[in-house]
């Protein structure tokens, strides 16, 4: 039964097709920037991820690793609304969960600066999406509060799925591995 559920969960995420989430400017203030970070197959598993393997990484990357994606993402979104761009926006958050998922499943350990960088970086990216995403009528720090919560919000969730689930690692490493194929997924549609 497990095995038809992980199999029916890959199906959907590779079937998902490209981010619904960016599909241009959003009406709205505070409750379309909370929104947005769901609307996406593509921050919802990074995102998760972040949480998760914060966990699996352990000590103070249970705390650092959200913080800093945080951090990042709004100095992202801050750019975007200033008129900075970033090249292959897409390409690099389909990335993104491609390597956290892929993170994940290995259950990868290293020193605390290199998954810090690592997750600064794919964060300046959703944070772009999310700061172009931003109607021109909303207050940005409004927009930006909402989708901060949202974003700590899904980091908490995977925190809290890695915690409970931590003595099925095997069960972790699945979900990572179907968020690497969906992130997978995810590029190719971004690159046709």
């Amino acid at each position: 039964m497990m095995r038809i559920r992980f199999i029916l969960g890959v199906a959907a995420l590779i079937g998902s097709g490209t981010a619904l989430a960016h599909t241009g400017s959003h009406a709205g203030g505070w409750a379309a920037g909370f929104a947005h970070p769901f609307m996406g197959l593509d921050h919802l598993l990074a995102m998760i991820a972040v949480g998760i393997w914060a966990v699996q990484l352990g000590g103070h990357h249970r705390l650092l690793l959200p913080a800093v994606f945080l951090a990042a993402m709004m100095a992202g979104a801050t750019g975007a609304a200033s008129g900075l761009p970033l090249p292959q926006v897409e390409g690099m958050i389909a990335v993104s969960v491609l390597v956290l998922g892929m993170l994940v499943a290995l259950a990868v350990r290293t020193q605390w600066h290199w998954p810090v960088s690592l997750v600064a970086l794919f964060a300046l990216f959703h944070g772009h999406v999310h700061g172009t995403a931003m109607s021109e009528l909303v207050a940005p720090w409004i927009y930006f509060s909402g989708f901060l919560l949202a974003t700590a919000l899904l980091h908490a969730l995977g925190l809290c799925a890695a915690t409970v689930l931590k003595l099925h690692p095997r069960l972790i490493r699945a979900g990572g591995a179907a968020m690497s194929v969906a992130g997978t997924g995810l590029l190719v549609a971004a690159l046709i």
